[in-house]
């Protein structure tokens, strides 16, 4: 099988896979513009340094719907006491993660950075239906090597073949 290519030629040969992969691309960024939305919402709401996260995790504890043993204790033993650093890790990751995912760079390693957020966001009790599907889409980008369809990580694996992060 032949590595993919945006020319005419290959594109002609292969309208099936362009289509598909232009599709997933498409997906890929919508994904790191919600990352890039999240750390804007959070930037401007001051959650770097203000108290915010914590009440949003105190909340959490006391409002429907109800948590499950798991839940309550993510919060109570972790995520409360450590709200400010998390508040760190959740904003400028979503930066890194939106700007890395646009740039088609270090794509997988950022995909399992999203991913990780994403499951904490949910152990946190912060669940909603946006989720499963930034999970999916997390783990296509595990798999799939979107990074060399278009972005940087195709010229920097040429550069460096050794690399993990640019596979």
């Amino acid at each position: 099988m032949s590595t993919f290519s945006w020319n005419k030629e290959y594109i002609r040969l292969h309208p099936l896979q362009t289509a598909g992969i232009t599709m997933f691309l498409a997906g890929r960024y919508i994904f790191a513009i919600f990352f890039l939305y999240g750390f804007w919402h959070k930037f401007v709401r001051e959650w770097l340094w203000t108290d915010k996260m914590y009440g949003f995790f105190t909340q959490r504890l006391t409002d429907p719907p109800q948590l499950n043993d798991f839940q309550i204790f993510y919060l109570e033993q972790f995520a409360i006491p450590l709200a400010l650093p998390i508040a760190w890790i959740v904003t400028i990751g979503e930066l890194i993660i939106g700007i890395c995912l646009a740039l088609g760079l270090t794509v997988r390693a950022n995909a399992a950075f999203a991913l990780f957020l994403v499951l904490n966001f949910a152990a946190g009790g912060f669940y909603n239906l946006t989720l499963p599907p930034f999970m999916i889409y997390s783990v296509l980008m595990l798999l799939l090597p979107s990074g060399h369809w278009l972005g940087l990580d195709r010229k920097l694996h040429e550069r460096y073949p050794d690399s993990l992060w640019f596979r």
